[in-house]
Formats: structure tokens, sequence, C-alpha cells
């Protein structure tokens, strides 16, 4: 079989792509190998797919269905991988084979085109915030996962680069990283997080109706798990004439379902919708930026 990248993946890749990597063009290669391997059969690359990894719907040799997950290591696979173990399928998708080659995961089998973002918006939140309940979890004792102080230290210095040259994001990206200092000066608690939690990670699946799926673990305050699902069919928010107003409304009750601080929902999703925003500019996603920016402004 020829695997083919999709073309949303190669696009996702090639904005952040380091000088001389060549992952995408070794790709069809490496998932050969990890077929025969794992001595599997193919039924088809999911399309779309993600943006960071190649997903291809296989069967096991005794015919269990399963995926197969090739990701860069620029993606953190492996910190993909020991979140995964450690929560043991509890609120997110099984390992099938814990230990396999670096950048290769093999997993359960959800229902890959049927996510959460199927319900109606109201239940999608309830559905996706009770899942994510589920993986905020006490870390391992001996864990290497970034810290969100770490993770979003590096996205400041990236939006704090872009203020100097555009200085239409400057007075967001100030206010972004304002809330930041102050939301780190005493985090309420120190929890492993999925880290890229959103409607469409949310998956059907056979052991629970619904399990998340693609995380990028890190280590930190449930407020800043919770942050991205706040902005979640954001260009449904943007069309309404009541936007604003829906934001908080959503900010407000998502904070009372899962008992996080409001104040401390509202300071994470301004950072985070900043600097989703800007890196999209800076990356030429003109749409996504003039969204996200927007939608931030609200906050």
């Amino acid at each position: 079989m020829v695997f083919e990248p999709p073309r949303r993946l190669v696009r996702a890749l090639g904005e952040t792509a380091p000088h001389g990597d060549e992952w995408l063009e070794r790709l069809p290669e490496l998932a050969r190998r990890a077929v025969s391997l794992h001595e599997l059969t193919v039924e088809r690359v999911q399309v779309p797919g993600g943006r960071s990894s190649l997903v291809v719907l296989v069967r096991t040799a005794d015919g269990t269905p399963a995926v197969l997950k090739l990701a860069p290591r620029r993606a953190r696979p492996e910190s993909e991988r020991a979140a995964l173990a450690h929560w043991g399928g509890r609120g997110a998708v099984r390992l099938l084979e814990p230990f396999t080659a670096e950048g290769i995961l093999l997993l359960e089998r959800l229902h890959p085109d049927v996510s959460v973002r199927s319900l109606p918006e109201a239940r999608a939140l309830l559905e996706a915030a009770e899942t994510l309940r589920r993986l905020w979890v006490e870390p391992p004792e001996d864990h290497t996962f970034e810290t969100v102080a770490e993770r979003t230290g590096r996205q400041a210095e990236a939006m704090r680069a872009s203020a100097a040259t555009d200085p239409a994001v400057a007075p967001l990206v100030e206010a972004a990283l304002t809330a930041r200092e102050e939301l780190l000066a005493a985090p309420p608690e120190h929890r492993l997080l999925h880290g890229t939690f959103r409607q469409s990670k949310v998956l059907s699946g056979e052991r629970l109706p619904w399990l998340a799926v693609g995380p990028d673990p890190v280590v930190g305050e449930h407020a800043f798990d919770l942050a991205r699902l706040v902005r979640d069919r954001v260009e449904d928010l943007i069309a309404q004439p009541s936007g604003a107003a829906t934001t908080r409304r959503r900010v407000k009750r998502l904070a009372e379902s899962l008992e996080v601080d409001r104040e401390r929902l509202r300071g994470w999703t301004l950072f985070r919708a900043v600097e989703s925003g800007v890196r999209a500019r800076r990356v030429g996603r003109e749409q996504d930026a003039e969204l996200l920016l927007e939608f931030a402004g609200w906050l």
C-alpha cells in the first residue's frame, strides 16, 4: 500500500519543520516497516487526519481493529505514550503495545469519524468536560512531562518576538503575558493534563461512550487544560451577534461544572487564544489569526 500523507498533515508540519527535517519524506517507508514489524493488515489512512501524525486504520494479526500512529519527534510521541500508559485507558484511548519503536504508537480502535462535535453544542461541551475530568490525575513521581510553566515560557518568547515586529498584536500579547505571570505565581494544583484538549479530540468508543485521543501532555493546573475547550467552534462564536456574551457564559458554565476558578480559566483562555492567534499570523494563516484574536479580545 502507498502511504500518502494527507494534505492537512503536510501543510501543518511544513509550518513547523526545522531546516533539514526529512521526516515527511521518510514517512512512507517508516509506515511500511511498522506494518511489517507488527504484522498488521492495513485498511486505510485516516483522512483528513491530524496535524502532527499519520493515522492508519489497521487490524492486528488476530484480527483486532487498531490504529497505527506515526509522529515526528517534535510532536512528542514518547510523551504521549507515557501519558496513555499512565492513564491506562481511563478516559483515554488504550495503548495496545506499550513498548514499540520510537515515534510509533499502536492504539485501540475507536470510531475515528465520530467525535463529540457531532452532538449539539451544549451536550458536546458537557460530554467533553466529563471526559477531561477523568484525565486529571497525579502524574508519576518520576515523570519527565513538560510543565505548564515550561511550555508557556517557550510560547511567551515567541509571542514577544512577534509583538516586537507586529504592533497590531502588541496590546493583546501584553495582556496575555501579564495574565500568564499572575497565573503562574500561585498554581492551585499539579496534575497530568491532556494539553491540547478540544471536542475533536474526543471520539466515540466501545468501552466508554467517549474517549480522549491525541494528547500533548503537560503537568499543571486544570484551568490550563480547560481553556482550549472554551474556544471550541470559534468560527460559530464569531458569527453570532451575541458571541462575546456566549463566550463569557461558556467560561462560567465550564468553570462551575468542573470546579475551576472562573478568573483562572478566563486568564488561561486569553493566553492560549492569543498564543494560537499570533502563531497562526506568523505562519500566514490570516483567517485563523483574525478569528482567534477577535475571540481573545472578548476576554
